[in-house]
C-alpha cells in the first residue's frame, strides 16, 4: 500500500460520521422523520427514537400536502395546518381561517418550517415544537421568504420576520420607506436579506437582527 493510500485510509478513520445528528447550532444532513398518510391516519414515524405520533383526520378532511425534512414535518389540509417534530408528544394544530388559504408550498429546514397564508406567517419551531404565526396587516403581501437548515426568514413589504429553533417565537424588524427587496439567502443558522439600501442578517443563535448600511 502506497503512503497516499495508508493517509486516505487514516482521514477515513479518524473523520466523523456525517450522517450523526448535530448538536445545537449546528447542522445535520441526516432525516430523521417520515410522514405518512394511512388510510384517515397521519403517521409521523421517529427514526430517532423508533417512536410513531398518529393524528386521525376529521370525517371528509382532505390532505393537501405532507412534507418532512431533517426532523420537522408538516401536513396541510382542507382545513388545518399540522406540524410535528422528532420526539413530540404530540401533532401541532392550527385551523384555516375563513377565506384563508395557502399561497406556496410550506418551506422545510433541519428544524424550522415556513407556512405563508394570505392571512398568516407560520412557523413551526423544531426546537420548542410549536407552531407560531404572526398576523398580517392590512395590504401587507409577502414578497420572499428563505429557508436553512436551522434558520427561516419571510419579508413582506412592510417588514422581515426570522424564526430559530433556538427562541421562540418570530422576530421582526421594519422596513424603511421605500426600502425595495432584493434577495434572501439561508444557509445553517444564518439567513441574510439584502435591499436596496442595507443587509439584513438574521442570527439563529441568538434570535437576534443586525444591519449595515448600503453605499448611495
Amino acid at each position: 500500500m502506497t503512503w497516499t493510500a495508508h493517509a486516505v485510509l487514516l482521514l477515513l478513520v479518524l473523520a466523523p460520521a456525517t450522517g450523526s445528528l448535530a448538536g445545537p447550532g449546528e447542522t445535520s444532513t441526516l432525516d430523521v422523520l417520515q410522514i405518512v398518510v394511512v388510510d384517515r391516519e397521519l403517521l409521523a414515524i421517529d427514526g430517532e427514537s423508533g417512536h410513531e405520533l398518529a393524528l386521525r383526520l376529521e370525517l371528509g378532511e382532505q390532505v393537501v400536502v405532507h412534507r418532512s425534512h431533517g426532523r420537522v414535518g408538516v401536513v396541510v389540509t382542507d382545513r388545518r395546518m399540522l406540524a410535528v417534530a422528532v420526539s413530540s408528544g404530540s401533532w401541532q394544530r392550527l385551523r384555516f381561517r375563513h377565506g384563508e388559504k395557502l399561497l406556496e408550498e410550506p418551506l422545510l429546514g433541519e428544524r424550522v418550517a415556513l407556512l405563508l397564508t394570505n392571512r398568516r406567517a407560520i412557523g413551526f419551531d423544531g426546537g420548542s415544537r410549536n407552531l407560531v404565526e404572526s398576523d398580517l396587516g392590512p395590504r401587507e403581501k409577502p414578497l420572499i421568504r428563505a429557508v436553512g437548515a436551522n434558520v427561516a426568514i419571510v419579508a413582506t413589504n412592510r417588514r422581515v420576520l426570522g424564526l430559530s429553533p433556538f427562541r421562540g417565537g418570530f422576530f421582526e424588524k421594519s422596513l424603511r420607506l421605500q426600502e425595495e427587496l432584493e434577495q434572501a439567502v439561508a444557509t445553517g443558522n444564518l439567513a441574510t436579506l439584502t435591499t436596496s439600501r442595507r443587509l439584513l442578517t438574521f442570527k439563529a443563535g441568538s434570535g437576534s437582527w443586525s444591519e449595515r448600511n448600503r453605499g448611495l
